[in-house]
């Protein structure tokens, strides 16, 4: 559908679809609470402020790359339906295809707090279904408002069960990277994926000094970013996941990837964001019995004082 026969069906107050970067097309939403951007390849959001923050609190880098078939740097990628590399097949996209191709948008409406509500849906082509033969249904919906909510559904319409990996990989803003720190995950488990992969348990708050690679398991914990540079705390609140990953690049990673720009401070990039993954990954992979349906719900929204 064009920009403006999805303008017909599915516009509201403050949801307009656009034809922008990449000569994608996008769902630019702006309500009484906050603003967003939502790419309809990948279902894929790219940017989101609450009213109330003059910084966004998802990140995007200067350099992202937009185009069919390309994943963007920042935002929300969706990992679906595996996270990480495929378990036997090196060819197959790492973190599933969903990120990468088409999502219809099939409903839309104003909430009564002012809110704005999107539904998307995965549209399957003979590719993804190569690469996942099962019989699955793969539904997002957005809540963009004062918080911003995020709904990962999945539907197995297939006659046996079926087992998926995926995650929200989300982009935080922050203000330096060696400024912050992200409570919640203390005492928790995690694969340790910087140099030989090793598993550790999380002593106190995580913080950042270098690169940062780890899926913490068997954890529905909400975690806070604290970031003492911009004087915010953004909450990550779960159902759903049991998995949740932490990672930064650090300069030497981020150096061999094109899309990572410079920050405002002329610090680079990867200096301004961190991500802080909710998903269901290793062990905590999901199994889905024929007709039943799983959902990942994030909510995610900033506190201050």
């Amino acid at each position: 559908m064009t920009p403006a026969d999805l303008n017909t069906r599915f516009g509201q107050p403050g949801l307009n679809f656009v034809q922008g970067a990449g000569e994608l097309t996008y769902a630019e939403i702006d309500n009484t609470g906050g603003s967003a951007r939502i790419c309809l390849q990948g279902a894929h959001i790219v940017t989101w402020t609450p009213k109330s923050e003059t910084e966004p609190v998802i990140w995007v880098s200067d350099l992202a790359k937009y185009g069919p078939g390309k994943s963007i740097r920042g935002g929300v990628p969706i990992c679906w339906p595996w996270f990480g590399p495929h378990a036997t097949e090196k060819a197959f996209p790492g973190h599933g295809f969903a990120r990468t191709v088409m999502w219809q948008v099939t409903g839309s409406e104003t909430l009564a707090d002012g809110a704005t509500r999107i539904k998307f849906m995965l549209a399957q082509n003979d590719q993804t279904r190569a690469q996942f033969a099962k019989a699955c249904r793969a539904e997002l919906v957005v809540t963009v408002g004062t918080a911003l909510g995020v709904e990962l559904i999945t539907t197995n319409l297939d006659t046996e069960p079926v087992e998926i990996g995926e995650a929200l990989h989300t982009y935080f803003r922050i203000g330096e990277i060696g400024d912050i720190r992200i409570a919640g995950l203390e005492n928790t488990a995690y694969l340790d994926k910087v140099g030989e992969a090793t598993r550790r348990t999380q002593s106190g708050a995580v913080t950042c000094t270098g690169e940062v690679d780890r899926v913490y398991v068997d954890t529905e914990a909400d975690c806070v970013i604290e970031d003492a540079r911009l004087g915010r705390r953004i909450r990550v609140a779960k159902t759903g996941s049991r998995s949740t990953v932490v990672w930064t690049p650090w300069q030497d990673k981020a150096e061999k990837m094109a899309d990572f720009g410079p920050g405002k401070q002329n610090q680079g990039g990867w200096r301004e964001m961190v991500c802080v993954e909710s998903g269901n990954a290793l062990e905590n992979v999901v199994s889905i019995a024929p007709g039943d349906v799983h959902v990942m719900a994030v909510t995610y929204s900033v506190e201050r004082g």
